[in-house]
């Protein structure tokens, strides 16, 4: 049977932004791709993050934790600062 997938050095992105270090203040976490697809483990993070629909957003205060959800569905989430 052929592979179906073949995985290429020169495809995907160049660079990827740097990930800050948590703040004592609030993030805004914008759903901007399904997770429809992905496994049931991304599906529970999301679940937990608070994430139900497409493009909904959730504030949540910034911590340690959190980034370590967000590190698990990076591609599917945002996370921008907000102004208190």
């Amino acid at each position: 049977m052929p592979r179906t997938f073949v995985w290429h050095r020169t495809r995907g992105p160049k660079t990827t932004p740097k990930r800050e270090a948590p703040t004592d203040g609030k993030v805004k976490v914008t759903q901007v791709r399904s997770g429809i697809g992905h496994s049931w483990r991304m599906r529970l993070v999301l679940k937990s993050l608070g994430l139900r629909h497409h493009q909904q957003s959730v504030i949540h205060n910034d911590s340690a934790a959190l980034r370590g959800q967000v590190n698990k569905v990076r591609h599917l989430v945002t996370v921008t600062p907000v102004k208190e």
